[in-house]
Protein backbone atom coordinates (compact mmCIF):
# COMPACT_ATOMS: atom_id res chain seq x y z
CA UNK A 1 0.00 0.00 0.00
CA UNK A 2 1.45 3.25 -1.10
CA UNK A 3 1.55 6.21 1.32
CA UNK A 4 -1.09 8.18 -0.55
CA UNK A 5 -3.62 5.37 -0.26
CA UNK A 6 -2.88 4.96 3.46
CA UNK A 7 -3.36 8.66 4.10
CA UNK A 8 -6.64 8.59 2.18
CA UNK A 9 -7.95 5.63 4.20
CA UNK A 10 -6.98 7.27 7.47
CA UNK A 11 -8.71 10.47 6.41
CA UNK A 12 -11.90 8.56 5.55
CA UNK A 13 -11.83 6.72 8.88
CA UNK A 14 -11.39 10.03 10.69
CA UNK A 15 -14.35 11.54 8.85
CA UNK A 16 -16.50 8.50 9.66
CA UNK A 17 -15.50 8.66 13.36
CA UNK A 18 -16.34 12.34 13.60
CA UNK A 19 -19.65 11.74 11.84
CA UNK A 20 -20.57 8.89 14.20
CA UNK A 21 -19.66 11.05 17.18
CA UNK A 22 -22.07 13.69 15.90
CA UNK A 23 -24.83 11.19 15.16
CA UNK A 24 -24.77 9.12 18.33
CA UNK A 25 -25.53 10.72 21.67
CA UNK A 26 -25.54 8.96 25.01
CA UNK A 27 -28.20 10.56 27.23
CA UNK A 28 -27.94 9.74 30.92
CA UNK A 29 -30.87 8.86 33.16
CA UNK A 30 -31.25 12.37 34.62
CA UNK A 31 -30.99 14.09 31.23
CA UNK A 32 -33.17 14.63 28.16
CA UNK A 33 -32.15 15.79 24.71
CA UNK A 34 -34.09 18.27 22.58
CA UNK A 35 -33.81 17.39 18.89
CA UNK A 36 -33.85 20.20 16.35
CA UNK A 37 -33.90 19.28 12.67
CA UNK A 38 -32.80 22.14 10.45
CA UNK A 39 -33.68 24.43 13.36
CA UNK A 40 -37.19 23.00 13.84
CA UNK A 41 -38.26 21.21 16.98
CA UNK A 42 -38.71 17.48 16.46
CA UNK A 43 -39.09 15.99 19.91
CA UNK A 44 -37.41 14.88 23.13
CA UNK A 45 -35.03 11.92 23.27
CA UNK A 46 -33.43 9.88 26.01
CA UNK A 47 -32.35 8.42 28.24
CA UNK A 48 -30.01 5.99 26.44
CA UNK A 49 -28.66 6.08 22.86
CA UNK A 50 -30.08 8.75 20.57
CA UNK A 51 -29.25 8.89 16.84
CA UNK A 52 -29.09 12.21 15.04
CA UNK A 53 -28.92 12.85 11.32
CA UNK A 54 -25.43 14.19 10.61
CA UNK A 55 -25.23 17.90 9.72
CA UNK A 56 -29.04 18.14 9.87
CA UNK A 57 -30.07 17.40 13.45
CA UNK A 58 -28.86 19.23 16.52
CA UNK A 59 -29.26 17.97 20.07
CA UNK A 60 -29.51 20.14 23.19
CA UNK A 61 -29.11 18.21 26.44
CA UNK A 62 -31.16 19.39 29.44
CA UNK A 63 -30.40 18.39 33.04
CA UNK A 64 -33.53 17.48 35.04
CA UNK A 65 -31.89 17.28 38.46
CA UNK A 66 -32.48 19.71 41.27
CA UNK A 67 -30.38 22.84 40.80
CA UNK A 68 -29.29 25.30 43.48
CA UNK A 69 -28.61 29.00 42.98
CA UNK A 70 -27.06 31.20 45.65
CA UNK A 71 -28.69 34.58 45.13
CA UNK A 72 -26.10 37.34 45.70
CA UNK A 73 -26.49 39.59 48.72
CA UNK A 74 -28.52 42.70 48.08
CA UNK A 75 -29.65 45.69 50.08
CA UNK A 76 -33.39 45.97 50.56
CA UNK A 77 -35.38 48.79 52.20
CA UNK A 78 -38.28 47.63 54.38
CA UNK A 79 -41.60 49.41 54.74
CA UNK A 80 -40.38 51.24 57.86
CA UNK A 81 -37.32 52.56 55.95
CA UNK A 82 -34.70 50.20 57.40
CA UNK A 83 -31.97 49.02 55.04
CA UNK A 84 -31.14 45.31 55.42
CA UNK A 85 -28.90 42.97 53.45
CA UNK A 86 -30.63 39.75 52.37
CA UNK A 87 -28.99 36.56 51.11
CA UNK A 88 -31.20 33.81 49.64
CA UNK A 89 -30.91 30.33 48.11
CA UNK A 90 -33.18 28.97 45.35
CA UNK A 91 -33.84 25.27 44.71
CA UNK A 92 -35.51 24.40 41.40
CA UNK A 93 -35.60 21.82 38.63
CA UNK A 94 -36.68 21.66 35.00
CA UNK A 95 -39.90 19.68 34.60
CA UNK A 96 -40.59 20.47 30.92
CA UNK A 97 -37.42 20.41 28.78
CA UNK A 98 -39.28 21.65 25.71
CA UNK A 99 -40.38 24.89 27.37
CA UNK A 100 -37.03 25.33 29.13
CA UNK A 101 -35.28 25.37 25.72
CA UNK A 102 -37.86 26.98 23.44
CA UNK A 103 -39.44 29.56 25.80
CA UNK A 104 -36.38 31.04 27.51
CA UNK A 105 -32.74 31.43 26.55
CA UNK A 106 -31.05 30.97 29.95
CA UNK A 107 -33.43 29.78 32.68
CA UNK A 108 -30.75 29.70 35.39
CA UNK A 109 -29.74 33.33 34.98
CA UNK A 110 -33.36 34.43 34.58
CA UNK A 111 -34.44 32.68 37.78
CA UNK A 112 -31.62 34.34 39.74
CA UNK A 113 -32.64 37.82 38.53
CA UNK A 114 -36.34 37.10 39.06
CA UNK A 115 -35.69 35.97 42.62
CA UNK A 116 -33.72 39.12 43.41
CA UNK A 117 -36.50 41.34 42.10
CA UNK A 118 -39.21 39.42 43.96
CA UNK A 119 -37.26 39.58 47.23
CA UNK A 120 -37.01 43.37 46.95
CA UNK A 121 -40.71 43.70 46.14
CA UNK A 122 -41.92 41.46 48.98
CA UNK A 123 -39.60 42.75 51.70
CA UNK A 124 -40.32 46.34 50.67
CA UNK A 125 -43.97 45.82 51.69
CA UNK A 126 -43.32 44.57 55.24
CA UNK A 127 -41.68 46.09 58.32
CA UNK A 128 -38.51 44.95 60.04
CA UNK A 129 -40.18 43.13 62.94
CA UNK A 130 -42.25 41.03 60.55
CA UNK A 131 -39.15 40.22 58.50
CA UNK A 132 -37.26 38.98 61.54
CA UNK A 133 -40.09 36.99 63.13
CA UNK A 134 -41.80 35.51 60.04
CA UNK A 135 -38.87 34.63 57.81
CA UNK A 136 -40.28 31.25 56.79
CA UNK A 137 -43.65 32.71 55.80
CA UNK A 138 -41.97 35.44 53.75
CA UNK A 139 -39.80 32.85 51.98
CA UNK A 140 -42.89 30.83 51.06
CA UNK A 141 -44.55 33.97 49.67
CA UNK A 142 -41.49 34.69 47.52
CA UNK A 143 -41.42 31.07 46.36
CA UNK A 144 -45.08 31.16 45.31
CA UNK A 145 -44.58 34.35 43.29
CA UNK A 146 -41.43 33.08 41.55
CA UNK A 147 -42.93 29.66 40.86
CA UNK A 148 -46.01 31.24 39.32
CA UNK A 149 -43.84 33.00 36.74
CA UNK A 150 -41.36 30.16 36.05
CA UNK A 151 -44.17 27.67 35.41
CA UNK A 152 -44.42 29.03 31.87
CA UNK A 153 -40.70 28.31 31.43
CA UNK A 154 -41.05 24.64 32.34
CA UNK A 155 -39.28 25.20 35.67
CA UNK A 156 -40.56 24.20 39.11
CA UNK A 157 -39.23 26.20 42.07
CA UNK A 158 -39.13 23.73 44.97
CA UNK A 159 -37.85 25.98 47.74
CA UNK A 160 -36.54 29.46 48.47
CA UNK A 161 -34.83 30.15 51.78
CA UNK A 162 -33.61 33.44 53.25
CA UNK A 163 -30.16 32.34 54.31
CA UNK A 164 -29.19 35.48 56.22
CA UNK A 165 -30.55 38.92 57.09
CA UNK A 166 -27.88 41.43 58.06
CA UNK A 167 -28.83 44.59 59.96
CA UNK A 168 -26.88 47.85 60.37
CA UNK A 169 -24.61 47.97 63.41
CA UNK A 170 -26.42 50.98 64.92
CA UNK A 171 -29.72 49.13 64.69
CA UNK A 172 -28.21 46.01 66.25
CA UNK A 173 -26.99 48.03 69.24
CA UNK A 174 -30.38 49.71 69.60
CA UNK A 175 -32.16 46.35 69.51
CA UNK A 176 -29.77 44.97 72.13
CA UNK A 177 -30.58 47.88 74.44
CA UNK A 178 -34.28 47.37 73.84
CA UNK A 179 -34.01 43.66 74.66
CA UNK A 180 -32.03 44.44 77.82
CA UNK A 181 -34.62 46.99 78.95
CA UNK A 182 -37.40 44.49 78.28
CA UNK A 183 -35.68 41.82 80.36
CA UNK A 184 -35.14 44.31 83.19
CA UNK A 185 -38.82 45.29 83.07
CA UNK A 186 -39.89 41.65 83.26
CA UNK A 187 -37.55 41.05 86.21
CA UNK A 188 -39.05 44.00 88.09
CA UNK A 189 -42.57 42.76 87.36
CA UNK A 190 -41.72 39.26 88.57
CA UNK A 191 -40.13 40.68 91.71
CA UNK A 192 -43.18 42.84 92.40
CA UNK A 193 -45.49 39.86 91.88
CA UNK A 194 -43.41 37.84 94.34
CA UNK A 195 -43.61 40.66 96.91
CA UNK A 196 -47.37 40.85 96.52
CA UNK A 197 -47.78 37.10 96.94
CA UNK A 198 -45.49 37.15 99.97
CA UNK A 199 -47.46 40.03 101.51
CA UNK A 200 -50.71 38.11 101.06
CA UNK A 201 -49.27 35.04 102.73
CA UNK A 202 -47.81 37.08 105.63
CA UNK A 203 -51.16 38.81 106.12
CA UNK A 204 -52.91 35.44 106.32
CA UNK A 205 -50.27 34.17 108.76
CA UNK A 206 -50.67 37.27 110.95
CA UNK A 207 -54.43 36.72 111.08
CA UNK A 208 -53.95 33.11 112.14
CA UNK A 209 -51.37 34.05 114.81
CA UNK A 210 -53.71 36.75 116.14
CA UNK A 211 -56.44 34.17 116.70
CA UNK A 212 -54.15 31.37 117.91
CA UNK A 213 -51.59 32.93 120.28
CA UNK A 214 -49.87 29.61 121.20
CA UNK A 215 -49.12 29.11 117.54
CA UNK A 216 -47.22 32.39 117.53
CA UNK A 217 -45.24 31.24 120.58
CA UNK A 218 -44.41 27.93 118.92
CA UNK A 219 -43.27 29.78 115.85
CA UNK A 220 -41.09 31.99 118.02
CA UNK A 221 -39.50 28.96 119.65
CA UNK A 222 -38.85 27.41 116.26
CA UNK A 223 -37.14 30.63 115.20
CA UNK A 224 -34.93 30.46 118.30
CA UNK A 225 -34.03 26.91 117.37
CA UNK A 226 -33.01 28.03 113.90
CA UNK A 227 -30.98 30.92 115.28
CA UNK A 228 -29.32 28.69 117.87
CA UNK A 229 -27.39 26.95 115.12
CA UNK A 230 -25.28 30.11 114.93
CA UNK A 231 -23.20 30.32 118.13
CA UNK A 232 -22.03 33.88 117.70
CA UNK A 233 -25.40 35.61 117.86
CA UNK A 234 -27.11 37.58 120.67
CA UNK A 235 -30.88 37.14 120.77
CA UNK A 236 -33.06 39.94 122.15
CA UNK A 237 -36.66 38.84 122.76
CA UNK A 238 -39.78 40.19 124.37
CA UNK A 239 -40.01 39.49 128.11
CA UNK A 240 -42.89 38.13 130.10
CA UNK A 241 -44.90 40.32 132.49
CA UNK A 242 -42.83 39.25 135.52
CA UNK A 243 -39.56 39.80 133.70
CA UNK A 244 -40.92 43.12 132.47
CA UNK A 245 -41.51 44.26 136.10
CA UNK A 246 -37.97 43.26 137.09
CA UNK A 247 -36.55 45.09 134.16
CA UNK A 248 -38.54 48.20 135.02
CA UNK A 249 -37.24 48.13 138.59
CA UNK A 250 -33.67 47.75 137.44
CA UNK A 251 -34.11 50.57 134.99
CA UNK A 252 -35.52 52.84 137.76
CA UNK A 253 -32.64 52.01 140.11
CA UNK A 254 -30.08 52.76 137.48
CA UNK A 255 -31.80 56.04 136.66
CA UNK A 256 -31.87 57.08 140.35
CA UNK A 257 -28.19 56.21 140.73
CA UNK A 258 -27.26 58.28 137.73
CA UNK A 259 -29.34 61.18 139.07
CA UNK A 260 -27.66 60.98 142.48
CA UNK A 261 -24.21 60.96 140.93
CA UNK A 262 -25.00 63.98 138.85
CA UNK A 263 -26.47 65.81 141.94
CA UNK A 264 -23.31 65.11 143.99
CA UNK A 265 -21.10 66.42 141.31
CA UNK A 266 -23.19 69.53 140.99
CA UNK A 267 -23.17 70.17 144.76
CA UNK A 268 -19.47 69.83 144.81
Amino acid sequence: MDPLTFITIMFVVLIIGVTLAKCIKIVREWERIIILRLGKYQGIGGPGLVFLVPFIDKGIIVDLRLTTIDVPKQEVVTRDNVTVTVDAVVYYRIVDPEKAVLKIKDPHYSIALLTQTTIRDVIGQIDLDTLLTQRETIAKTIQALVDGITEAWGVKVSLITLKSIELPQDLIRAMAKQAEAERYRRARIIEAEAEREAAKILAEAATIYEVHTPALRLRELQTYTDIAREKNLIIITETSLRELGLTTALSSALSSRKTGVKGGESST
